[in-house]
């Protein structure tokens, strides 16, 4: 039986999704409660990767499970065992071709700024940004990344089959008092490349760089320079993988 799951989870205190030899990451406490509760070894296959400190709305995985589960039951037991920084919040069986990260045709992704204010509560899931931030340039340098680009400049991905092109449907830019709220729609994002966004667009508003900057890196046929603005993790989420 292949069951599709999608979960919910506060990065904070994990090294990204993704297994690591001596890190703990949310897929090996996801396998570990797995085990717990169905006795399997069971390996788990997201939509994608998340960075260390990076959260999620809406990640997607699959399984495989020989035995025959109610799934209430199946998953609610399962949010018991989990640490309250893990939710699953779906579960539904699924075709045995189906792949959740080769059958996902994009990605959403949220980032948050909070500006002009050290709020403690906020530290962990928002980038506190204290600098001066115009938003006018900070809306006009990242809507340069709509559409169909190069992205080799904005990735710390070494090759890529697609030689870094990724299209990217669609950035809103939403202003709530001191909150700006970023949403990105793409067929795919590659390592660190929203945080790189983000991060350069950024550095535009605060008056660091030219506008220029990003028309000379975005689709360059030059050398390969990647940007040194790097927005920090804590302010981005995966809300939504699109089949």
């Amino acid at each position: 039986m292949r069951i599709k799951a999608v979960t919910k989870y506060k990065g904070t205190s994990f090294y990204g999704w993704q297994k690591q030899v001596n890190e703990i990451s949310v897929q090996q406490v996801i396998e570990e409660a797995l085990k717990k509760i169905s006795g399997e070894d069971i390996i788990i296959y997201g939509a994608g990767r998340t960075d260390a400190g990076v959260h999620a709305y809406g990640q997607v995985f699959h399984f495989d499970i020989t035995k025959d589960i109610e799934l209430d039951k199946f998953k609610y037991s399962l949010n018991c065992v989990l640490p309250h920084s893990i939710s699953i919040v779906l579960m539904e069986k699924v075709d045995d071709n189906f792949h959740s990260r080769y059958d996902a045709k994009g990605k959403h992704y949220r980032y948050l700024i909070s500006l002009n204010e050290k709020e403690p509560f906020k530290l962990e899931t928002t980038y506190n940004c204290l600098f001066p931030t115009d938003i006018t340039l900070f809306t006009k340098a990242i809507k340069l990344f709509e559409g169909k680009h190069n992205f080799k400049n904005f990735t710390s991905k070494e090759e890529d089959n697609d030689n870094f092109v990724r299209d990217v449907y669609k950035i809103d830019v939403n202003v709530n008092g001191n909150d700006i709220i970023i949403d990105l729609y793409a067929n795919g994002f590659m390592r660190y490349m929203i945080r790189y966004l983000i991060g350069a667009s950024l550095a535009i508003a605060w008056k660091k760089e030219d506008i220029s900057y990003i028309s000379n890196l975005l689709d360059s046929d030059s050398e390969r320079t990647i940007t040194s603005y790097k927005a920090p993790p804590q302010g981005l989420y995966l809300m939504e993988v699109l089949y």
